[in-house]
């Protein structure tokens, strides 16, 4: 049984054309799908792993511009004509996904007006997520950032305690750890989060939701008025 959301919503008759070209398959922490620039072969539909696009500069930071759960697809730059990306695709929490070949996601994509119509639809929630990130990253503070972020990625893989080291978080924000730091001192001292060494644990997720920016709040809607579904 599937649990990414993108093929629940599909009729049965489509789903059953891509099941057989559907393969599972694990993925690891660290693992990179994509490099920039690299051609995609594949297309992934994660179950329980979250994948971030990641901007890498000319001097080696990274900044995340776009995370992707159980909600979603990676590798939309293939049913868009050009099979390539300038971020790197990388899996920050481990779990299964299903993957599907760019070729066959390129046909199904022209032969199938429901498929089409709901990666189209994917894709503007997807964008929708991408641009509020990157006024989220200029208007809000760290520690409602760090808290829409926490939430983002328990909706990617529906678990409360999270394998995130401060230093991966600070990388992902875009922010000196020393920041990331502070913020997290705030949410664990107000008893939202509880940090130990390489893990998060969500305690409060209501008093966590309140802490964040409306940027989670406006990501959610729009999943839901798409697509019918909000994220996790």
């Amino acid at each position: 049984m599937y649990i990414n959301q993108l093929l629940t919503a599909l009729s049965g008759s489509v789903y059953s054309r891509l099941e057989p070209c559907l393969q599972t398959c694990s993925l690891e922490s660290g693992q990179i799908i994509y490099e920039a620039n690299e051609t995609m072969e594949f297309a992934y539909f994660p179950n329980r792993a979250m994948i971030s696009l990641v901007s890498i500069m000319e001097d080696g930071a990274t900044t995340e511009i776009g995370i992707i759960g159980n909600e979603g697809m990676v590798g939309l730059p293939i049913i868009l004509g050009s099979p390539r990306s300038l971020s790197r695709a990388i899996v920050q929490v481990p779990g299964d996904s299903l993957r599907i070949g760019a070729q066959v996601l390129q046909d199904e994509f022209r032969e199938s007006e429901e498929f089409k119509n709901l990666l189209l639809l994917y894709t503007q929630a997807f964008l929708t997520q991408v641009s509020q990130t990157a006024a989220c990253n200029r208007q809000h503070n760290i520690e409602e950032r760090l808290a829409r972020w926490l939430l983002s990625v328990h909706d990617c893989v529906l678990e409360d305690e999270l394998p995130l080291t401060q230093e991966f978080v600070a990388n992902m924000l875009g922010v000196r750890r020393s920041g990331v730091t502070i913020a997290a001192n705030a949410l664990q001292k107000a008893g939202i989060i509880q940090y130990r060494r390489g893990k998060i644990t969500i305690l409060n997720h209501q008093a966590l939701e309140a802490t964040s920016c409306e940027c989670y709040k406006l990501v959610q809607s729009e999943f839901i008025r798409l697509l019918g579904f909000r994220r996790g």
